[in-house]
């Protein structure tokens, strides 16, 4: 990515401050990014963009490119003359620090729907959008997804259930103004997040996008194109699904249910529809992690109606031919799970950063990869991801034996980086862990906020492989952009020499 030493905060959109329910782009954003820029980061890592599926994830989104309308703020639709304070006044949930996905649904998408009502449709900018047909397929889908109740296609009724031209250009036809809708709700984000990332990099920082290896079933490209991209039979029943082998943490393993790719189908045109994605991504962020980049040396397919991951088997994915002409671009890999030869060959030879994690560092052996002393410089150090449990809660939940390890492991990778070292409590080895993540060699350091503000186990952003209303509905207050936490930031941020082009 680069060869500077440089850092940022983790960060969802949906977690950011707003009175809409959820996080959006406009003043929380704004908001944040002068937080960053005065504690001194460089990079905002936010979680996919794409809308929301099955469980509330951002990784299991009913199309690849589509933008979250979750995300679009209403306040700046008003000052576009698109709805009146009145509209704003909606209940989209009472807990500030929590999404409720339930009734975002059933209310912020209606007054989306009034802000259309009066927006000019013959508008050029809109129109000349509406041509390029990036969205096309996303529009027409959620288009047939209201028709039918929002069903999974799988129970709409026929002929829709399978995709027809003739069918699908007869629907749109008998329901333009429904398409042109979720036209518009691509339209207006693209709008609000050129505003975003330009304010960004107005003060210095990037954006760093995340896109998921894996796309949901009920999504318009399995509806749409079928084995044209995943290993299905001609009904798109998948041959098998992703997930992960048992391991110490389940003897079950996991079994993600997200259906397969067909490499061998999109070897024949150069991966063309990967291609696409990333570019597509690239587009819409300065960096770009791809999520379980292990997946693209060898993937974990299970067999289709399996009830759990104990009967998969490792298939060879794309490796390097995937990415021989993206070298050059500022991609991170998620290099975490089970890593073997054939990964860290993929990662030699395509020079991406990888990531360490901190939360493993610490476990009394010298070897462990994650260790502060033992992180080189392309990699991208976090305490913890989102699927992590926050670094507080980790320390807090160890059993008396595992603490004292941690500590003796904690006080000799201070003494080794010169760090000073705090083990009074859970906060004060929370921020130790930050201060030797920050000190180590790796490149780049990005923390997650919860860690940032020493948080515990209610802040927690996704526990894998469950469905909860707690998963991906965390948020933040606006006191939690503090000057506690602006002070500690900048502070390692100029100690750990990550702070440069201050006057951009």
């Amino acid at each position: 990515m680069t060869a500077e030493r440089t850092c940022g905060l983790l960060v969802p959109v949906s977690s950011l401050p707003s009175e809409e329910g959820i996080g959006t782009l406009g003043r929380g954003a704004f908001a944040f990014l002068d937080f960053l820029a005065e504690s001194a980061q460089h990079i905002w890592q936010v979680l996919p963009l794409n809308p929301t599926n099955y469980g509330d994830s951002p990784y299991q989104s009913c199309c690849a490119n589509a933008l979250n309308y979750y995300f679009i703020d209403l306040r700046l639709l008003r000052e576009e003359g698109l709805l009146t304070e009145e509209e704003l006044r909606c209940d989209f949930g009472s807990n500030p620090l929590r999404v409720d996905y339930g009734k975002l649904f059933r209310n912020k998408i209606a007054v989306l729907k009034r802000a259309f009502s009066r927006f000019d449709v013959e508008n050029p900018a809109f129109r000349a959008f509406v041509e390029e047909g990036e969205y096309a397929d996303f529009a027409l889908f959620m288009a047939l997804k209201e028709n039918f109740g929002h069903a999974a296609w799988t129970e709409w009724e026929e002929p829709y259930r399978t995709y027809h031209e003739e069918v699908a250009s007869a629907f749109a036809r008998e329901h333009a103004s429904e398409i042109a809708f979720w036209q518009f709700t691509q339209f207006e984000f693209l709008r609000q997040w050129d505003a975003v990332l330009s304010y960004a990099h107005a003060r210095g920082i990037s954006v760093m996008g995340d896109i998921p290896l894996y796309i949901a079933y009920d999504s318009v490209e399995m509806w749409k194109y079928g084995s044209e991209i995943f290993r299905v039979d001609e009904r798109r029943i998948p041959e098998a699904v992703a997930g992960c082998p048992p391991d110490a943490f389940s003897e079950d393993g996991q079994l993600w249910g997200n259906p397969v790719y067909n490499w061998a189908h999109m070897k024949e045109d150069g991966y063309r529809w990967w291609n696409r994605r990333i570019a597509a991504n690239l587009r819409l962020f300065d960096i770009l992690r791809i999520d379980h980049f292990r997946g693209f040396d060898r993937y974990y397919a299970v067999p289709y109606g399996a009830k759990n991951a104990r009967l998969g088997s490792w298939e060879d994915g794309p490796k390097e031919a995937l990415f021989a002409d993206k070298l050059n671009l500022r991609i991170v890999a998620e290099d975490l799970g089970v890593i073997d030869d054939g990964v860290r060959r993929l990662m030699k030879n395509v020079g991406y950063p990888g990531m360490k994690i901190m939360e493993f560092a610490f476990d009394g052996n010298p070897e462990n990869e994650h260790k502060p002393t033992n992180c080189t410089e392309n990699f991208v150090v976090y305490t913890g991801t989102h699927d992590n449990m926050p670094l507080r809660q980790y320390i807090e939940d160890l059993s008396e034996k595992e603490l004292a390890a941690f500590r003796e492991d904690l006080a000799k990778e201070c003494r080794a980086l010169g760090v000073r070292k705090n083990c009074k409590d859970a906060p004060a080895m929370t921020r130790t862990v930050i201060r030797l993540a920050y000190a180590c060699r790796a490149n780049t350091v990005i923390i997650p906020l919860w860690d940032v503000l020493a948080l515990g186990g209610d802040s927690r952003i996704n526990l894998p492989s469950t469905v909860s209303p707690k998963n991906w509905s965390r948020r933040f207050l606006p006191t939690d952009f503090g000057k506690n936490a602006k002070k500690l930031l900048k502070t390692l941020a100029i100690r750990s020499n990550r702070v440069y082009n201050m006057n951009k």
